[in-house]
């Protein structure tokens, strides 16, 4: 392999993430008949077709796709070695990308961003909010926060929170009106708020009390994608509503919402930061896990 397939390969890169020549272009900075005559250039010189493309759609072939599979992690160790030069500058900078669900982004993350980026103004943080367990690696991603019981055993692991805890509730009118649960089996005669994770299931509500596990398929007249969302309609009454404590904490002091069925609610493993390897680990990721890491207590042996 010489320099310019080097070059070809890494335009061969952009275009299939892109799925576009022109928005390839856009991304490399260079004329998008430059991009095309890279990509053709590379195709004659190995003898194979590598890109399928139609007047709306660019996709790789099987081939293409098979070259990818093996380049993407070249490149990016390629992408991490560059911009691990900015160690050089004492200075952590450049792209991260991360993915966490909406809650620990609005409770963990967006609270001290100012911060973060003012210590660091020449880091650029992409955050992708979604509720599904991303696989990192595949997805392009540095690093996702995830619930400690969520994660993968080969991912390294770094403590973002202390211990949640998971709280049924609702407004003192709907339990005057209802009653109120005395067992999980009473949750079948509510009416509750239930929740759609972004991956479309439905959450099931997961109780625990002396060691016996339930997982509760609740029914109710609402469905929703946001916390947020869901207090406000338990505070209105709609029904009984399965909220993380730090949310409703300030309800419950306040009497606008009362929990129900506490010994069934349990603390469980808080956020962890994630990520795939130490090796070639870039400054401006090594930034941001030590200043989200928590510090109240120990990691019990994860990093």
């Amino acid at each position: 392999m010489n320099r310019i397939q080097l070059s070809q390969l890494a335009v061969l890169a952009a275009v299939a993430e892109a799925r576009s020549f022109r928005s390839a272009a856009e991304e490399l900075g260079i004329a998008p008949s430059a991009v095309s005559h890279a990509v053709t250039a590379l195709e004659a010189s190995l003898g194979v077709r590598l890109l399928a493309r139609t007047t709306r759609s660019v996709a790789p072939t099987e081939e293409g796709r098979m070259l990818l599979e093996t380049l993407s992690p070249a490149l990016a160790d390629i992408g991490a070695v560059l911009e691990g030069l900015a160690d050089r500058r004492g200075t952590p900078a450049g792209p991260l990308r991360l993915t966490m669900p909406m809650l620990a982004a609005e409770d963990l993350i967006v609270p001290r961003l100012g911060a973060f980026l003012k210590t660091y103004p020449e880091i650029e943080l992409d955050v992708v909010t979604n509720d599904r367990f991303e696989d990192i690696v595949t997805e392009g991603f540095d690093a996702g926060l995830r619930l400690g019981e969520h994660l993968e055993a080969d991912m390294i692991a770094v403590r973002a929170s202390g211990p949640q805890r998971g709280v049924i509730v609702a407004s003192p009118a709907y339990i005057a009106a209802h009653g109120r649960p005395q067992a999980p089996g009473d949750l079948i005669h509510h009416r509750c708020i239930r929740r759609r994770f972004s991956s479309g299931r439905i959450y099931r509500w997961e109780l625990e009390k002396a060691g016996k596990v339930l997982a509760v398929d609740v029914s109710g007249p609402l469905i929703l994608s946001d916390q947020r969302l869901m207090r406000r309609a338990a505070i209105d009454g709609v029904g009984l509503a399965y909220l993380f404590d730090g949310r409703i904490d300030a309800d419950v002091a306040a009497g606008r919402l009362v929990p129900v069925l506490e010994d069934w609610c349990p603390p469980f493993e808080g956020f962890f930061i994630y990520y795939p390897s130490r090796r070639q680990m870039r400054p401006a990721l090594r930034a941001f896990v030590d200043f989200f890491r928590f510090r109240s207590r120990p990691d019990h042996g994860l990093e």
